[in-house]
């Protein structure tokens, strides 16, 4: 996957204001080892918004106290069952008559092991990232194939040529990349819906305290961030989990300061702690 941007550029973007806040988050030590990310380890914590509850804000809650910042979990989309569910039924029924399961969410994980017990011997499974592969191994499945890049056009590349049927369930809003790239290849797609992502709500989300991050880790949940908690303070960070979401959060109307190396929480959460505690020198022309 094509890395975020490089510190120079993050630091670019960030608003005036910022260096503030930037000064108080300096590691007062010497210098880090390389590779090495240092917490957050001012008092009080930075403050970080976690935008889905369940397990996974939990998790990701615990990830970030672990680095020294303050999680506050504020529950912006969830998932409920397709409007219509025959699809996904008839899918189930007929599982062991796939070639393959290809999954680009845990939530997709989720549902499908939630009405399968366990997926047949000669079903293989492939999926889009590591942290989707864990919640695939997690629900006892035996992952076969994870691109190098977490992304669905890599997907569609690595996956191998098949003649049997690809199951593909998905949220009713996903992005039709793998869709169309798989059939491109003359391969067989059931497309099927498994969970739709929704609002929580329409009042507007306000917090006691500016927080100096968010977490957008989904196109869904940046058109909520926009929704219900702008204007955003200038000294907040939107940290965006990938490129593809952080162009959807610039299509959104929202500002991106950082953006996730890799497509998941830890590593997004690690690039939020390098900004807010950066070691190198200022570079001349970056304020």
């Amino acid at each position: 996957m094509c890395a975020g941007p490089s510190r120079r550029s993050t630091r670019g973007r960030w608003p005036r204001g910022r260096r503030a806040a930037r000064e108080r988050c300096r590691r007062p030590g010497g210098p880090r080892r390389l590779g090495e990310v240092e917490p957050v380890t001012d008092t009080p914590a930075p403050v970080v918004v976690i935008p889905r509850g369940g397990a996974w804000g939990e998790r990701v809650a615990a990830a970030a106290r672990q680095r020294g910042l303050d999680p506050k979990v504020v529950p912006l989309i969830t998932t409920e069952p397709p409007l219509d569910c025959g699809p996904l039924d008839r899918a189930v029924a007929r599982v062991a008559g796939y070639a393959w399961v290809v999954v680009t969410s845990a939530t997709a994980v989720t549902v499908l092991a939630e009405r399968v017990a366990g997926l047949p011997s000669g079903v293989r499974v492939a999926a889009v990232g590591e942290p989707t592969a864990r919640a695939a191994r997690a629900a006892g499945w035996v992952v076969d194939l994870v691109p190098e890049q977490a992304s669905a056009v890599a997907l569609v590349a690595a996956l191998p040529d098949t003649d049997g049927t690809v199951l593909f369930p998905r949220s009713e809003i996903a992005a039709p990349t793998l869709v169309d790239g798989l059939r491109a290849r003359g391969i067989d797609v059931d497309d099927v819906v498994a969970y739709r992502t929704v609002g929580t709500g329409d009042e507007p989300i306000t917090l006691d305290a500016v927080p100096d991050a968010v977490l957008v880790t989904s196109g869904s949940v940046a058109r909520e961030i926009a929704r219900r908690m702008t204007p955003l303070d200038p000294r907040t960070l939107v940290a965006c989990i990938g490129p593809g979401t952080a162009a959807d959060a610039r299509a959104a109307g929202l500002p991106v300061h950082v953006v996730g190396p890799t497509r998941s929480a830890e590593a997004l959460l690690d690039a939020v702690v390098e900004a807010l505690n950066p070691t190198a020198p200022e570079q001349e022309g970056h304020p």
